[in-house]
């Protein structure tokens, strides 16, 4: 992988429903630059799956949104951060299935039973 193609990409999970794409990213923005942050949801209900990913300019912002985001109340939840792991092609990683995102969640705690 070229370095102009590493990302520095959080899976949050944990999010209460109501959490949108802008919150997250307001959450977040005190740890660096975010280029994306983004909620993921059903596809066929279009409601949050109650999961997410930030994705940061640099390293150093993203391991300080993962130490200083992880356990933390957000929207009346305590969320899960941790680093995102990149989805190889042709093979699925583990975590949650979301809508053909080439990140999964990474490791951490269950976040309750989800199908792909």
């Amino acid at each position: 992988m070229a370095a102009a193609d590493v990302e520095f990409r959080c899976f949050v999970g944990g999010l209460a429903w109501a959490t949108d794409d802008r919150a997250l990213e307001e959450a977040f923005s005190a740890f660096g630059e975010i280029v994306e942050s983004k909620i993921i949801n059903d596809r066929e209900t279009g409601r949050s799956r109650g999961f997410g990913f930030v994705t940061f300019r640099d390293e150093k912002a993203m391991r300080d949104a993962i130490e200083g985001m992880n356990g933390q109340n957000l929207d009346g939840r305590n969320i899960t951060v941790n680093e995102a792991q990149s989805r190889r092609s042709g093979r699925r990683e583990g975590g949650y299935g979301d809508g053909g995102s080439r990140y999964s969640r990474g490791g951490g705690a269950s976040e309750g039973n989800w199908r792909s």
